[in-house]
């Protein structure tokens, strides 16, 4: 099991180059001496190679079917035992 280290930074410049890091990330000490690597996980995105379970063409297909849903009003009422 892995831990996690928090680390907060405080320096603007560190923190825009942090956000706008790709891929791996070198940290070095004030004389080149290596720190620590980290590897950057893109927020919001799959892991590489993941395929969804379902089809693009499946996915517009589920999205162009009409849906008649209920009004809030009427699951509101049913959820509290109207």
């Amino acid at each position: 099991m892995s831990s996690v280290t928090t680390i907060v930074i405080s320096d603007p410049e560190l923190l825009a180059k942090l956000a706008a890091a790709n891929g791996q990330i070198i940290f070095e000490g004030p004389t080149g001496d290596l720190v620590q690597t980290v590897e950057t996980v893109p927020f919001g995105l799959p892991p590489a190679g993941y395929v969804p379970p379902i089809s693009d063409e499946e996915i517009e297909r589920r999205r162009q079917q009409h849906r008649a849903g209920k009004p809030l009003s009427e699951i509101m009422k049913r959820l509290q035992g109207g």
